[in-house]
């Protein structure tokens, strides 16, 4: 007993600083978007932060990957918190959009080094048997800020400003800084080895990774087609405000209350899978939870009332935990550390520039034909796909990809040519 809460005590320290920044991330949405809404008093204006982060990672995320993979990512993570908290609390001084705008590029700039070095991190802090629990307990978390985040935040804005909210705001990236330093150095990085980066290094990792891609065929089409699909929730997620209140006819409160309702299903999903992880193979993890989650986008798509939309809602908040916490164990257990932060970079690059053009067509075909009709296409093209990609999921000759125990990993590395 006493020996698996030692083995456990780094991952929870780890838990802990990943899920105080999740609660800060909340918060900080609801600050940015009250105070860009009070400065411009546009919708637009608000709109085009979710804009950024997608826009910054395709400026970045070409070269991010090189210079991660060969630094130390328990410090490149404690870095990004720090930047993250100093410039959200340059924020209330900024005397312009223009100042504003160029913080939040540096925001999410910090992000886009922030993930790719965390999943990294975690892989090499967590053991290969325990990761599907990790991920599982770190999914609750998430959950669970989806839903404390902006209730802390609006109360805070309440009691004090946008402004004071976000000075104490940077105390949820300060304290995550320094729960790191009761970390583990996982890697014995000397200064002199670091290559220079520079455009023939990053040009010489883009084919790492192009080689890793070619000689593990499965793994990257599984994790390729998992972001395509998340794509679509994405678009259908960006015309959420939009579908509930105007073709629905939901109003703001019926909405808000709509959203809470969600954040609770996705935690009770969470909190059943934290306890019973054990239980559920990485497969129909990953198989059901994409399955039950498009549904739940059907039955939003053609609702016609808050109670049937609540239903769609609560079965892909439910079932959204199961298939994130059984991608990410499946991403962790095949993809090899000495590469992750590339390999990472590399698919958020690919994410970030189709997200961005298929968001920009999905409002010009909205624009042309019914947002109805373009939800519910896109909601069925989703649900026929999570269907075909559950099949290559469950295929019986793949279960080495999901094994869940620290022996045999070496077997799941497989080198050349592979078959559907």
């Amino acid at each position: 007993m006493n020996k698996n809460a030692n083995q456990w005590r780094d991952p929870t320290i780890l838990l802990f600083s990943i899920g105080i920044s999740s609660i800060g991330d909340f918060i900080y949405l609801v600050a940015i978007n009250i105070i860009v809404y009070q400065l411009t008093g546009s919708a637009a204006a608000v709109a085009a932060l979710w804009i950024i982060g997608p826009l910054t990672n395709i400026v970045t995320k070409f070269w991010t990957g090189s210079y991660i993979d060969y630094r130390s990512k328990r410090k490149v993570m404690m870095i990004t918190y720090i930047v993250r908290a100093m410039f959200i609390c340059l924020i209330p001084f900024a005397p312009n959009m223009i100042t504003i705008y160029g913080i939040l590029v540096i925001l999410s700039v910090a992000n886009s080094f922030f993930n790719p070095s965390s999943m990294t991190y975690v892989t090499m802090l967590v053991p290969k048997g325990k990761r599907k629990r990790f991920n599982s307990i770190r999914s609750f978390a998430s959950s669970g800020a989806f839903i404390i985040g902006p209730a802390i935040g609006g109360t805070l804005i309440l009691l004090t400003s946008v402004e004071a909210t976000l000075w104490l705001n940077a105390l949820f990236f300060v304290i995550p800084a320094i729960l790191l330093l009761f970390l583990p150095e996982k890697e014995n990085i000397e200064k002199g080895t670091l290559p220079t980066l520079t455009f023939s290094q990053v040009v010489r990792d883009f084919s790492v990774v192009q080689k890793f891609m070619s000689n593990n065929k499965y793994v990257s089409y599984i994790y390729f087609v998992f972001i395509l699909i998340l794509i679509f929730s994405f678009a259908m997620d960006a015309q959420e405000v939009v579908f509930t209140q105007q073709v629905v006819g939901l109003s703001e409160m019926e909405y808000s209350l709509l959203i809470s309702i969600t954040g609770i299903g996705s935690v009770v999903g969470a909190t059943l899978l934290s306890v019973f992880a054990n239980k559920f193979s990485i497969r129909y993890m990953i198989a059901i939870g994409l399955m039950m989650m498009t549904i739940g986008y059907v039955i939003y798509a053609f609702s016609w009332s808050f109670a049937s939309i609540v239903v769609g809602f609560v079965i892909l908040g439910f079932f959204n935990v199961l298939l994130n916490a059984g991608m990410m164990t499946f991403y962790q257990n095949n993809v090899p550390v000495e590469i992750m932060g590339r390999v990472t970079s590399i698919y958020q690059l690919i994410q970030s520039t189709i997200q961005v053009a298929f968001i920009l067509a999905i409002g010009v075909v909205a624009d042309i034909v019914s947002l109805r009709l373009t939800i519910a296409t896109l909601a069925l093209v989703m649900l026929l796909s999570s269907f075909i990609f559950s099949f290559f999921v469950l295929k019986p000759n793949k279960k080495l990809y999901y094994h869940e125990d620290d022996t045999g990993e070496e077997e799941i590395k497989v080198e050349g040519n592979e078959t559907f």
